[in-house]
């Protein structure tokens, strides 16, 4: 068994020195130890005891770092990233945990002077996506815990297990730089290797009355995901049965020496498909190799089940369009496999819901009580003993998994009168900008399902504590629902921010229970900030996203066909000028329609109006295909 030595501790503090020929990265944190030299053009990394002499030739710059994130190599350098500013953000069963709030790319590129032209170009164009992972959001790390892990999880490792560096007990699939860290595990710098995940901690203290005592709860609502990537960009399973942001959710509650945890999972449909962005507001689903969906969901789900023991599998997807087959095709792949350890509900949340009828969640909670009643949660005591195990998990899904999804995991069933939109299956352009207003009054469709089943699931937590009575619940008390609201909330914005660049939409119904004229105006931007970001930036984003968690080789080889070379109709078009411009067409033609029962010239005016606008949307729509900037990588990592 190898152990950790004297289960060495990770600096928590550390000095850059940036020389003109290596970086020097000094612990400062009280631990005499050595420093790490890496040198600038071949990124060799060596221990040493003393920092080098500086002098008029070699005068460094020098800046505090709190950890360092890994190394990537590129076509020919490579770029060691670290982390620059962090904040504390509260803790995660009795450790702090930071925030990473900026991260810095250092290049160790210097060999690019020996370098062929086109290794420049393409390191050139590499590196640019490292500007853009720079950006990353949603990045937390401990220097004393294991993130990747459960509260369950962390309670069941051995003795042994835990004098192991923390990268070592680290689960592979929710250890975001895994790939970034190989350099620096193959040079055995354990006390450097930061373990760092992508997701959401938020701890809250919450105060509130209860059998006219004062009580005092922290709560914390905890997720990390895997295969990541953007809305549209990412979409379906791998061969080996990996869904695509997969999240995994706890929610932790810590009262009166107790700690109650409870874990979901969600997840892409776990067979091949995708979403092929062409500018429309919703593109078209392409089931792809439709004969391995069955293969592929088998392998899915019995990871899953290795990992949480039984599984629930909850499908909320519409039974209708392009969504319908999506639902008949994982039906009819999950079938052959189905047990008494593998269930499977479809719930079409739009048709049963409807537009006002939020009430009806309680249709599906009926349907699933018995299994979250049979495989409970975890309850530890003061003494960190397992008094309660959580032996099943709760999967969801929807489509982009985020909205219904963030709703059926917590919320309760309220209603609200307004518009609905219902989806379709391939909206224009054109018909996107005119449904953006009935598309943000859809109220909370989307996130009414995690929030259910996670709020019931705290009641009967605080139940067994002895907290609540047999019939009180959260909304019996004003500050604990307010409370609970506000961190669903913000954890749907953290999902959202992560997955589609925007905050979720109706949050101020998350929040306050009402849609507010300022909430309407926020989705409205909010909506039209996804498709933007969905046509136009999200390629890149995934790209280089691939690029960090090494789903991609980089190499300079003749399959790397150039990016072609635009002329005619392409190199004129621009999506934000044509966006403006049927806008300003939308305008014209209802200002002109307004005036018609005064002048009926007017009608002549809209309808010239609304043929530009048509017309512009319709060389938009059909160029969508070209605009939309697509990753470039192809070329998968062996």
């Amino acid at each position: 068994m190898e152990r950790a030595e004297s289960c060495q501790k990770l600096y928590t503090r550390l000095r850059l020195w940036e020389f003109p020929d290596e970086y020097v990265i000094e612990p400062t944190d009280g631990s005499s130890a050595s420093s790490l030299k890496i040198n600038r053009a071949d990124a060799s990394m060596k221990l040493i005891d003393a920092i080098p002499e500086c002098s008029s030739v070699r005068v460094p710059k020098i800046q505090t770092i709190f950890g360092v994130v890994g190394m990537l190599k590129l076509v020919a350098g490579s770029y060691l990233i670290v982390i620059t500013e962090r904040e504390c953000v509260g803790s995660y069963l009795g450790h702090p945990i930071f925030k990473v709030m900026s991260l810095r790319i250092l290049p160790c590129d210097h060999s690019l002077k020996t370098s062929s032209p086109e290794q420049k170009k393409v390191e050139s164009e590499f590196a640019g996506l490292l500007k853009v992972a720079e950006k990353t959001c949603g990045l937390f790390f401990s220097y004393d815990t294991n993130l990747t892990l459960s509260a369950q999880r962390l309670n069941d490792l051995g003795d042994e297990s835990k004098l192991l560096p923390l990268w070592r007990q680290a689960e592979p699939r929710f250890l975001w730089n895994n790939y970034m860290l190989e350099v620096l595990i193959d040079n055995k710098l354990d006390p450097y290797l930061l373990p760092v995940v992508q997701g959401s901690i938020l701890d809250e203290t919450i105060n509130f009355r209860t059998f006219w005592h004062e009580k005092q709860a922290s709560l914390i609502d905890y997720y990390l995901h895997r295969l990541k990537g953007t809305r549209m960009w990412r979409r379906g399973a791998d061969p080996d049965g990996y869904v695509a942001n997969f999240v995994e959710t706890e929610q932790i509650v810590q009262m009166n020496g107790f700690t109650a945890s409870f874990v979901q999972v969600r997840g892409s449909m776990p067979f091949l498909w995708e979403q092929i962005v062409d500018l429309t507001y919703k593109p078209k689903f392409e089931i792809v190799k439709p004969e391995e969906a069955p293969r592929v969901a088998e392998r899915h789900f019995l990871d899953l089940r290795k990992k949480y023991g039984s599984v629930l599998a909850i499908d909320l997807v519409n039974t209708t369009g392009g969504e319908g087959r999506l639902s008949e095709k994982f039906a009819s792949a999950v079938q052959p496999i189905l047990s008494d350890d593998l269930r499977y509900i479809h719930f079409d949340f739009h048709k049963i819901c409807g537009h006002v009828h939020f009430e009806r969640l309680s249709i599906l909670y009926d349907q699933i009580a018995d299994f979250l009643d049979k495989n409970g949660y975890l309850l530890l005591n003061d003494k960190g003993e397992k008094m309660k195990e959580q032996l099943g998990v709760v999967r969801t899904n929807c489509i982009d998994c985020l909205d219904r999804t963030n709703v059926t995991q917590c919320f309760p069933a309220v209603t609200i009168s307004g518009p609905v939109q219902t989806s379709t299956d391939n909206l224009c352009f054109l018909n996107a900008v005119l449904s953006l207003w009935l598309l943000v009054m859809r109220v909370i469709q989307d996130i009414s399902q995690e929030s259910m089943i996670g709020r019931k699931m705290l009641e009967l937590q605080l139940r067994r504590i002895g907290v609540f009575a047999a019939e009180e619940t959260i909304s019996s008390h004003t500050n604990l629902d307010e409370k609970y609201k506000i961190l669903w909330a913000n954890h749907g914005d953290d999902v959202s921010i992560q997955y589609s660049g925007t905050p979720a939409l109706k949050g101020d119904f998350v929040r306050y229970g009402k849609r507010t004229v300022q909430g309407i105006l926020n989705d409205f931007y909010n909506a039209l900030g996804r498709y933007y970001f969905n046509n136009f930036s999200d390629g890149t984003k995934q790209d280089a996203i691939d690029l960090l968690q090494g789903h991609y080789i980089v190499s300079v080889s003749r399959d790397m066909t150039p990016p072609s070379q635009k002329g005619g109709l392409e190199a004129v078009a621009h999506f934000p000028a044509a966006f403006c411009l049927v806008s300003l067409g939308l305008f014209f033609t209802i200002l002109s329609l307004s005036q018609a029962r005064y002048d009926l010239r007017h009608l002549f005016f809209s309808a010239l109006w609304a043929t530009i606008s048509i017309g512009i949307a319709a060389v938009v729509k059909a160029n969508g295909r070209i605009f939309c900037n697509r990753p470039r990588l192809h070329k998968p990592r062996r």
